[in-house]
């Protein structure tokens, strides 16, 4: 029976068998690619139309292989090459190598390994001698032991806190392993979960699970952000608004304003749609969160076990802390998960950025430079570290100089940071001798430490940054050069300026034309102000009109004066672009307290007056709000009558001298700083005929007192009838309780006072003014943070060379001043979200804006909430009442007081930033500018140093003052 039933099997025809099935490598090939495709996010129709692409590629391979031509050729190069017996080997004994890896054998892969390709000796040749010569270019420099000792104990001890971290991370995830299934045991023994219990323990995991999943998509959204490859819904920004496909004859910078104000409005709308998928992800956590807090107050309370018996407070509470940590733990694992998951993903949308065009040719997000341009001559890198903004430092740039200019530096840093020292600690009250060993002492430390600092040897990788940001930086020059185009900051705009030199020079000459404020000179006439300075010096002294001190402060130095220098900041905020002049001079400030009633210094003085006003019940729902500013008011001051507003201002105050010197002797110095203001510009001299110098602060102060004369009729009246005003510099702000055309009239009016004084204002209920938008909203003061229309959100970005502690001071302070100016949750939720997206496109990672943000929030926040931010108004007014003591609930609803933005932030960035360039090194002192520190001395800068019991104590404090000033 059994062979009958063999033959029948083996009668069977061949069609009914079954034959092996074959594999369908290209079946598979097309399901992967189907698959990454689908990963990405790729709709089937564009799937299917790659795949096409995709064969017909592979057709015109398998063509090439059958062309007779190639086959040709093929012949050809072995038969030149036929003496070397390694190609037959190779031609016959060589599978299939487009197979996979994995089907390869072992003896085809050895075969084809043994595989070389003979290079000719000419070529051989070739590569040696190009070889030499670059070793020749690059010599081999021989370390001395200790450096190597050195290099090699900071490899050992990299490499032993890598191993320690991680065996603390594995011992740290055997504990939490262990304490879950305690936690689970002591649950599952002690307390007997009821059904109920038991249903909201898997609710308050479920609801968990599902708020980390929004914590990850709202993760994968910052890094595609910080990254710079935004999704592909919002690459079709640009297809909404309408190209410049038609140009009609019109000039050429009307073009380039058209496509940069184009350029804007999509980067805006952008912005505007990223903040809006920021809201609705915070909008989902937070309803997931109350979802959690919701389920976990029903868990909570005296529950009737299982067993029938009813549970005490103590053990209820006990049991909802072993819950909750339970809940704590496992969502802390899924954390770690996800992290491990964004590092992955960086590092692929990272490579899909550097293969993709889409991210290469749309409109980003991120701060970028004003191109006055039709075309962009800059490549990507240029163009990157360009957007990177003024307040970018070179990563070690003093690792890139020579040897010689390091030790130019140390000496200088060294010089410089010795005389200080020794300066603070031989005055009062220290009064240490100056023979004393301890200075000898700290100089011996400085110097081995700025030598330390300056030649230890760099890491690779820092190394190679370096150098190609330097590459970098070389390249902008020559190609500014090459195409003569002009590299500015811009005013009020956080941003460079490029731009053509020719058309920059056209505004330059504008503003002289229209001002007919400079007067081009045919010589330099330094050395003949500095006679003069020093003549008339010598004659008040002689005259006992000023004392040996303050001949002493403003006598000038032939060998460290110079002419101070005239640029121009482009107005981008502005139609036309135009120029704002600033003479780079720096002196301390001179503030005036006499005009404080109506002078503004901040937004804290200002909104402290909005405070006094509001609770004297003047704000009515008709009040108008009333701004303007006075056009070119430093080039624009008449020198003369100024002065004597100047000496008018002192006398009608009561100051018959100031500090000894008197009044005709501050008109004779006044009038000299003022007068003999020269300053170089594009290889020319010009002496200012009409106003001063706007880097100056003895013209802040005379613009101060000459407006002190212009403003007394418009204050008289304002105070007649109890409304504000106050003024910053040039820019003023009024309320008015009266028809909106007697203001109208008012303000006509005042620009007919004076000849050089023309304003230009805005009348309405909601209006900015400094840093602040305020509204009037039907009697009530509403404050917010106010962003001008042409600045970018723009920061010092997180690759710069700062020190680690100003990019937490940055977050820290912008989250104080977006909390004391909101008077609303609505705004300050909005600031916050504004400061987010800001950090994240200067290049701030994630966890670091996360952990800020908790350490801001952490009183009024849970530890355990995946939120890093307050959800309610009630913490908001809470946060608020701390930063403001001693202002009532009631009243914080209507205004805050606040510090300015600009304050807040670049006190904590300026503290740090690195020591000036060489040329600005020699303005630094300045003549004729010594004799403001005297002219008009209302208010002294008194420094007031710490009381110290101890010299080592001042000598460590001053230490690491050097330390300071050397980063």
């Amino acid at each position: 029976m059994d062979t009958n039933d063999t033959n029948r099997q083996g009668d069977q025809p061949l069609a009914q068998q079954q034959l092996p099935r074959k594999k369908c490598h290209g079946n598979r090939q097309d399901q992967r690619f189907r698959r990454k495709c689908r990963k990405r996010g790729m709709k089937p129709k564009k799937i299917k139309k790659l795949l096409k692409e995709r064969k017909r590629g592979k057709k015109t391979k398998t063509q090439n292989k059958n062309n007779p031509q190639v086959e040709l050729l093929n012949q050809e190069f072995t038969d030149t090459n036929s003496n070397t017996p390694l190609l037959t080997t190779t031609t016959t004994t060589i599978g299939n190598l487009n197979k996979r890896k994995r089907d390869i054998s072992v003896q085809d892969f050895q075969t084809h390994s043994t595989a070389t390709v003979p290079k000719s000796n000419t070529e051989l040749n070739k590569y040696q001698t190009e070889l030499n010569t670059q070793k020749q270019s690059c010599p081999i420099v021989d370390l001395s032991m200790d450096q190597i000792d050195q290099c090699l104990k900071q490899f050992i001890d990299s490499q032993r806190q890598y191993l320690l971290t991680r065996k603390k991370n594995e011992l740290k995830k055997f504990k939490d392993h262990i304490s879950t299934n305690e936690i689970i045991q002591s649950v599952s023994i002690q307390h007997q979960l009821t059904v109920v219990q038991n249903e909201f323990l898997q609710q308050a995991m479920i609801i968990r699970q599902q708020e980390l999943k929004i914590w990850e998509e709202i993760l994968m959204f910052e890094i595609r952000i910080s990254c710079k490859f935004l999704p592909l819904n919002f690459y079709q920004m640009e297809t909404f608004i309408v190209p410049l496909s038609y140009i009609p004859v019109i000039k050429e910078q009307k073009v380039i304003e058209f496509n940069n104000k184009q350029y804007k409005i999509i980067q805006e709308g952008k912005r505007n749609w990223l903040d809006i998928f920021l809201h609705t992800y915070e909008i989902k956590l937070q309803q997931y969160e109350q979802q959690y807090e919701n389920i976990f107050q029903q868990f909570q309370g005296p529950q009737q076990l299982s067993t029938g018996q009813i549970t005490t407070m103590d053990d209820s509470s006990d049991l909802m802390n072993k819950t909750q940590e339970y809940i704590n733990n496992q969502t802390n694992k899924l954390k770690e998960d996800i992290s491990q998951k964004m590092a992955f993903f960086r590092r692929k949308l990272l490579t899909y950025r550097q293969s993709s065009s889409t991210s290469k040719d749309t409109v980003g997000v991120s701060p970028e430079s004003y191109l006055a341009l039709y075309e962009n001559p800059f490549n990507t890198c240029q163009w990157n570290q360009l957007s990177l903004g003024p307040s970018f430092i070179r990563l070690n740039q003093t690792a890139c100089r020579p040897q010689d200019q390091q030790k130019i530096e140390i000496e200088n840093q060294y010089k410089d940071i010795t005389q200080k020292v020794r300066k603070h600690l031989t005055s009062y009250p220290h009064l240490v001798p100056f023979t004393s060993p301890y200075f000898k002492q700290y100089e011996h430390h400085l110097r081995i430490y700025l030598n330390h600092c300056y030649f230890a040897p760099v890491p690779y990788k820092d190394q190679m940054q370096s150098l190609e940001q330097l590459h970098i930086a070389t390249t902008i020059r020559k190609t500014i050069k090459q195409n003569k185009l002009i590299l500015r900051r811009t005013d009020n705009g956080h941003n460079f300026y490029i731009g053509s030199a020719n058309e920059y020079e056209k505004k330059v000459q504008n503003f002289f034309q229209d001002t007919k404020a400079f007067e081009e000179l045919p010589e330099n006439p330094l050395d003949q102000i500095v006679d003069k300075a020093i003549e008339l010096l010598n004659h008040l002294r002689q005259k006992g009109h000023i004392s040996k001190q303050q001949y002493d402060e403003m006598v000038p130095d032939r060998t460290e004066t110079e002419l101070p220098h005239l640029y121009f900041n482009p107005k981008t905020h502005k139609d036309g672009i135009p120029v704002r002049p600033i003479e780079n001079k720096r002196i301390r400030p001179i503030f005036n307290e006499i005009c404080q009633p109506t002078n503004i210094t901040d937004g804290n003085s200002f909104l402290n007056e909005m405070f006094k006003y509001t609770k004297k019940g003047l704000l009515k729902p008709t009040t108008l709000f009333c701004i303007f500013d006075i056009r070119n008011l430093y080039t624009m001051l008449p020198q003369d009558e100024a002065l004597n507003i100047l000496i008018d201002f002192l006398y009608t105050h009561g100051y018959r001298n100031v500090q000894g010197i008197s009044l005709d002797t501050i008109r004779k110095l006044a009038s000299f700083v003022i007068k003999e203001n020269v300053c170089a510009y594009s290889k020319k001299i010009y002496r200012q005929i009409i106003g001063g110098a706007m880097g100056s602060s003895f013209t802040l102060t005379l613009a101060n007192i000459f407006m002190w004369k212009w403003q007394k009729d418009i204050v008289r009246q304002q105070d007649v009838t109890c409304e504000f005003y106050g003024r910053y510099i040039d820019d003023v702000f009024m309320t008015w309780n009266r028809s909106e055309e007697d203001l109208i009239n008012l303000l006509d009016q005042a620009n007919t006072w004076h000849l050089n004084i023309k304003l230009d204002y805005k009348i309405g209920k909601t209006v900015p003014f400094l840093d602040i938008l305020l509204t009037n909203n039907n009697g009530i003061l509403s404050t917010s943070v106010y962003h001008k229309p042409a600045a970018e959100p723009y920061v010092v970005p997180f690759q710069s060379d700062h020190p680690r502690h100003i990019f937490v001071n940055i977050i820290q302070n912008s989250l104080k001043h977006a909390l004391k100016y909101s008077s609303t949750f609505e705004a300050f939720s909005h600031e916050r979200r504004y400061i987010k997206l800001m950090l994240l496109y200067n290049g701030y990672p994630s966890s670091l804006i996360e952990n800020q943000f908790r350490k801001f929030f952490h009183e009024h926040i849970s530890s355990t909430s995946l939120l890093s931010f307050i959800i309610n108004e009630k913490q908001f007014h809470v946060m608020r009442q701390t930063i403001q003591p001693n202002a009532n609930t009631s009243d914080i609803l209507n205004i805050l007081t606040i510090d300015n933005q600009q304050n807040t932030i670049t006190t904590a960035t300026t503290t740090t930033t690195m020591a000036p360039s060489n040329n600005e090194d020699k303005t630094n002192i300045r003549f004729p500018l010594k004799f403001q520190s005297n002219i008009v001395k209302l208010t002294k800068l008194s420094i007031s140093h710490p009381q110290e019991k101890c010299l080592q104590k001042t000598m460590k404090k001053w230490s690491t003052t050097a330390i300071c000033l050397y980063y």
